[in-house]
């Protein structure tokens, strides 16, 4: 009972901070720009990206990546033309009803704070190396997530940077209320 009360804790300042990191402050929507048309960008994306996934632009068949003229193409395409990393979904037709995600979130946070919790609670430390091991869990997160999207996928820094100190002060705020739960004595 003593995890499950410290991980729902963490849980809800965690999704605290997370609304407080992207309604309030500027850190969500770091590395995000506006489209200079964007009825145009949508017509191409219906158009050229039609059944919903993940795109890359320019792109290559991996079944043709061993053919030397191909993969020559495809090269001399990402020198000289914009990169895209395009996420494709259906029309939404609840948008602008933020319930479903929201539950989600907060589901997504709880587990994440029931495992950070269970590793935190066998630990034998005391509530300040506790907070130091939900920080460094969170940076983890960032680091195995976040700076891969921006080596291989050309995600902006500015955008890698926001999702640092997103995870990083979530995961702290989180580990003061988790840490705390978990030392008081019975």
């Amino acid at each position: 009972m003593r995890i499950a009360i410290a991980a729902l804790l963490g849980a809800v300042v965690l999704f605290v901070w997370q609304f407080v990191s992207h309604t309030l402050l500027p850190i969500g929507e770091m590395g995000f720009r506006q489209p200079q048309n964007e009825d145009v960008v949508l017509q191409a994306v219906a158009t050229a990206l039609p059944p919903p996934g993940v795109y890359a632009v320019p792109s290559i068949d991996p079944a043709r990546m061993g053919e030397e003229s191909v993969r020559n193409a495809w090269i001399e395409k990402e020198k000289t033309h914009p990169f895209a990393f395009v996420a494709v979904a259906p029309p939404d037709p609840h948008a602008g009803s933020m319930g479903r995600q929201l539950g989600t979130q907060f589901a997504s946070d709880l587990i994440a704070a029931l495992l950070a919790t269970w590793l935190l609670a066998a630990a034998p430390w005391g509530v300040g190396a506790r907070v130091l091991g939900a920080t460094a869990l969170g940076v983890f997160g960032w680091l195995a997530n976040a700076v891969p999207q921006w080596n291989w996928y050309h995600f902006p820094a500015e955008f890698a940077l926001g999702g640092l100190i997103d995870q990083g002060v979530g995961w702290a705020l989180a580990g003061v209320a988790m840490a705390w739960w978990l030392g008081r004595r019975a």
